[in-house]
């Protein structure tokens, strides 16, 4: 899992195809954080945080908490203060398909929340939901054990057992935009030299 701490997203996703990539409304708080680990699930009813407590209580040091909050915005799933118990604990990040509040106070704490958006009004506490179980956040299927990566281009997810395969593909794609860099860049008579052979190769 080591081999996603220095991945941006982007390569990842064209390891995956393009595939697995949550929607553009889930978005990081901060556009400087990266964020990667294994998921940690929660399904949560909407509006209702005792699930995602539950989860940051027994998820392990690495793990990104991944919460299915139903796309709810009118309540929090968490504040500053559960967010701190989530970076004291050891996590690497938190995704929730929901809403968040005390943003300026979150931003201070410098740990990755990748959310919906913000809110005035506290979470509830009186229906509990479910932990370590299949989840759909941002229009994506979710596993416990599966890789999240997240930057400011937004969040992807790596199923488990194709993590070494994309980690490889990623590095790949990497090494082959810093030749293409290196080859085009910085030259009016090499950009267009790359744009013609492009539309040489791909226009019909």
């Amino acid at each position: 899992m080591e081999e996603f701490a220095n991945l941006p997203t982007t390569p990842v996703s064209d390891g995956m195809d393009g595939k697995n990539h949550m929607d553009i409304g889930i978005k990081p708080l901060s556009d400087n954080w990266h964020m990667y680990g294994r998921a940690f699930t929660v399904d949560a009813p909407a509006g209702e945080n005792i699930s995602v407590l539950e989860g940051m209580y027994n998820a392990k040091p690495g793990d990104v908490l991944v919460v299915d909050g139903k796309r709810w915005t009118a309540n929090a799933l968490a504040g500053d203060f559960v967010i701190g118990l989530a970076k004291t604990l050891g996590l690497h990040g938190v995704v929730i398909d929901g809403v968040i509040r005390d943003v300026e106070d979150i931003r201070e704490l410098d740990f990755p929340v990748f959310t919906r958006g913000t809110t005035t009004a506290a979470s509830k506490k009186t229906k509990e939901g479910n932990i370590n179980v299949p989840v759909t956040v941002g229009g994506v299927e979710v596993n416990p054990g599966d890789i999240v990566v997240g930057d400011v281009d937004g969040v992807v997810i790596v199923p488990a057992d194709q993590a070494s395969e994309v980690a490889q593909k990623a590095k790949a794609r990497i090494e082959k935009d810093e030749k293409r860099e290196a080859d085009y860049g910085g030259s009016k008579e090499k950009a267009r030299e790359y744009i013609e052979n492009f539309l040489r190769n791909n226009k019909k």
